[in-house]
Parts: structure tokens; C-alpha cells; sequence
């Protein structure tokens, strides 16, 4: 506990972040290890210029050591764990902030490792390591993955991902609090959008709203840019102008959730502008609401997602309660209108590891969305809902209930934002 308390002090002057227990991820790292024993890990932070403006660790280097600065280095093997850090810069320090370095007789403490050492001892620290295991596991995809091969042409070099994200899908009691943490900010800001909308608001309006709750509650951002898609705009599956004006009649989609303490949350909800669904798109949206109860429903341990070039599991539920349903204007079955995955992991990540677990069976502890939709373009029309489920040994856990996705639960809702706006 005093690690873990200390650990989050020095980060609130400046030096990390590191949300959680310092020893989850001191056995998170032994997991791994004993997992892949003929090898060394090599892992890089990422640099203080990639991704986008705010600074996002490298999700499989922050589920290993909680640290979230700039240019750290791992090396992990049964046995030994090595943290590297970068030595001190004062214009680094200028723009970004105090810096923790090896040197510093705290760092032990504050990271949770037993060695730290300078970025400048890895070559030599990873050539001992190498003396006794013939392999290095690194994330491929990173452009250190070359600077390992000139390191140790003569060993082989695999990608440790796949052998992460196994780890990564089963989330951990901490993990859950956060994950619900994000959930509950996430419906707090989807309400507050509500209180929002009528016919004349601007989609950019609806954004700030989520986007000023989000950090209003004290979540780092959003897990993802927000889309929030009126009208005919809802037919793009990842629309990120939010430029337009709404207009009565129409449907607002709005897909939005936020990262808090580095978890993000997933939520998708459609709901008519001026407070009342049409006969049609109350059809339609029944028929997409069915298939969300029908798929979760069917979550169990063993199920696969499936995806939209694998119509197998959940995916085909989906597709074939769809198919049941109801038909287009041609009269042909709606099922051929859902035309993206029917959900994936979200964690680290919103679409948490998602190349290495979309094909593996759900299993108790995975965290999922799951978000059908149907996106008619005939008639301008594109309705999509999703939930965050946490499989069980029973079944689903709707994490995410609390916000409502009955056609009367939401006019209900509507009807009296609107009626307190005009007090």
C-alpha cells in the first residue's frame, strides 16, 4: 500500500502516471514471462511525438508497468525485470515536465521495478539476457523492432502481442472499477447531450457536451473522437466532422465515450431530434434493439464475436434476427443493412487488442461492445445501438444499463429535458 500511495504522489508532481496497484503489474509481468520462457521481451514507450496531441502510452508497455512518460524501455525474462529510463533533458523538462531518471534513489519505489536503469545500459543489459534464451519477443508493428534486429541479428525475433493481448482480455477486479468508472462518465455525458439536443442544434454543439463532461468529471478524455451523426450523416460508420445543423424529423446518432485513469468506455445511442420516433424509425429501431437483446442473450464463455467478412457467432444472430425482422422498401430482409462487426474488446484500448483477439472465444473477464446497426441509405437513415457487457461464467453483465435504449424510456427522457429547459 505505501508503494502504491507513493507511487501516485510523486505522479501528481509531475513525474507519471500510474493508475492502479503497482503490484497487479508486477504479476502481470511474471504471467508473461512464464508464459514465453525461451525468450527475452523487449517493449519501447512510446516517443513524446507520436499519436495524437496528448501524450498515450503504448497500451501493452502501460498494462505491463503502469508508466506513462516517454522513452522507457522494458526488458522482461523469468528471473528479470528491468525497467530503463531516459536520463534527464532540460528542455524535455521545460515543455513536458519533471523527469524521473534512474539516478533518482525513489525510482525503485515509484515504478514498482527492483531495477532501473539508464536507456543507455539496454544494449548491454539485453545481450546478458540473450546469453541464456535464444529469443527476443518485441511488438513488431514498433520501428524499435530494427533496432533489436541490429542488436541481435542472429536471434530470432517474434512478436509478443498476441501473447499480451491473451492477458489484456481478461480484466482484473482494478481493471473493472475503471472500466465502470468510464461507463458511468460516459452516461452522465449521453444524458447531458439529451438535456441538449432540439431541431437547430449543431452536432459540434452535442460534441462539446460529451467532450466538457468528460473532463468535468475528471476523466483524461475521450476514448475516442466523438461522432455525432444527424440525419443522413448517420450512414457514415466513423463521421468525425460534427459540422452540421440538425433538423426536426431526423435521427441523431451519437457514439461517445471517455477514458478514465486509461480505460475507455463505448457507447452508441440513436434518439429522434424532436423528442419522438416516426412509425418507421421506431420499426427500424426496434428491429436493431432486438438484435442487441438477442445477442447478448446468447454471450456465454466459448462464443465467438464473428465480424463482417465471418459471419459465424454473435455476428450471425445479429445478421439473422435482422433477416426476421423486417424488410426495406424492396421488400428485401434488413439483415444485408448491417454492415460492420458486431463488437470487439474495449479496455486500454476502445477497440482493445483488437487483431490478436477478435478470433479468440469469449471468455469470463472480457469486456465487450456489442453495437448492431442498420444504415439504409434509401431512406436516410442509420441507426446503430451498443452496450458494454462483461462476460461471465453465466452469461452477460450489462455494464452500461443504466442508460436507457427503450423507444419510451427515451422519449420519456426527452420529452422532460425539454420540459425543464423551458422553466
Amino acid at each position: 500500500m505505501r508503494v502504491a500511495l507513493l507511487a501516485m504522489a510523486v505522479c501528481l508532481a509531475g513525474y507519471c502516471q500510474v493508475p492502479g496497484d503497482l503490484a497487479e503489474y508486477r504479476a502481470r509481468r511474471a504471467e508473461l514471462a512464464k508464459a514465453l520462457p525461451d525468450g527475452v521481451v523487449v517493449l519501447f514507450a512510446r516517443g513524446s511525438g507520436e499519436g495524437r496531441g496528448r501524450y498515450f502510452q503504448e497500451p501493452n508497455f502501460a498494462y505491463l508497468t503502469g508508466w506513462r512518460r516517454p522513452g522507457a524501455v522494458l526488458l522482461l525474462a523469468p528471473g528479470l525485470e528491468i525497467l530503463f529510463l531516459p536520463p534527464r533533458d532540460e528542455r524535455t523538462e521545460t515543455y513536458e515536465g519533471p523527469m524521473l531518471t534512474a539516478e533518482d534513489p525513489r525510482a525503485r519505489e515509484i515504478t514498482g521495478f527492483d531495477r532501473v536503469l539508464p536507456t543507455t545500459h539496454l544494449e548491454r543489459e539485453l545481450r546478458a539476457a540473450l546469453e541464456e534464451r535464444p529469443r527476443i519477443y518485441t511488438a513488431l508493428a514498433r520501428p524499435e523492432a530494427e533496432r533489436l534486429r541490429a542488436l541481435a541479428p542472429l536471434r530470432q525475433i517474434s512478436d509478443v502481442r498476441p501473447s499480451v493481448a491473451r492477458l489484456r482480455a481478461r480484466k482484473s477486479p482494478g481493471e473493472l472499477d475503471r472500466i465502470r468508472r468510464s461507463i458511468q462518465v460516459t452516461i452522465e455525458a449521453h444524458r447531458a447531450a439529451w438535456k441538449r439536443l432540439a431541431p437547430g442544434i449543431h452536432e459540434y454543439q452535442i460534441a462539446a457536451t460529451l467532450v466538457g463532461t468528460f473532463l468535468e468529471r475528471g476523466c483524461e478524455d475521450a476514448a475516442y473522437a466523438p461522432i455525432v451523426a444527424s440525419g443522413p450523416n448517420a450512414l457514415i460508420l466513423h463521421y468525425e466532422q460534427n459540422a452540421r445543423r440538425m433538423e426536426a424529423g431526423e435521427l441523431l446518432l451519437v457514439d461517445a465515450g471517455a477514458s478514465c485513469e486509461g480505460y475507455a468506455a463505448d457507447l452508441t445511442r440513436t434518439v429522434p431530434v424532436n423528442g419522438r420516433f416516426t412509425p418507421r424509425q421506431r420499426e427500424l429501431y426496434e428491429a436493431v434493439l432486438g438484435a442487441l437483446k438477442a445477442v447478448i442473450a446468447s454471450i456465454r464463455p466459448g462464443v465467438l464475436l464473428g465480424g463482417r467478412a465471418n459471419n459465424v457467432g454473435l455476428q450471425k444472430i445479429a445478421r439473422d434476427y435482422l433477416d426476421a425482422q423486417g424488410r426495406d422498401g424492396q421488400g428485401r430482409p434488413l439483415g444485408a443493412y448491417f454492415v460492420h462487426g458486431i463488437g470487439h474488446r474495449v479496455g486500454l484500448e476502445v477497440h482493445d487488442a483488437h487483431q490478436e483477439t477478435m478470433n479468440l472465444p469469449l471468455e469470463p473477464g472480457d469486456v465487450v461492445a456489442i453495437e448492431p446497426g442498420l444504415y439504409l441509405k434509401e431512406e436516410g437513415v442509420g441507426i446503430r445501438i451498443e452496450d458494454m457487457v462483461l462476460v461471465t461464467e453465466q452469461g452477460a453483465v450489462v455494464l452500461s444499463e443504466a442508460l436507457p435504449r427503450e423507444v419510451a424510456d427515451i422519449e420519456r427522457e426527452l420529452a422532460a429535458a425539454r420540459s425543464a429547459s423551458r422553466q
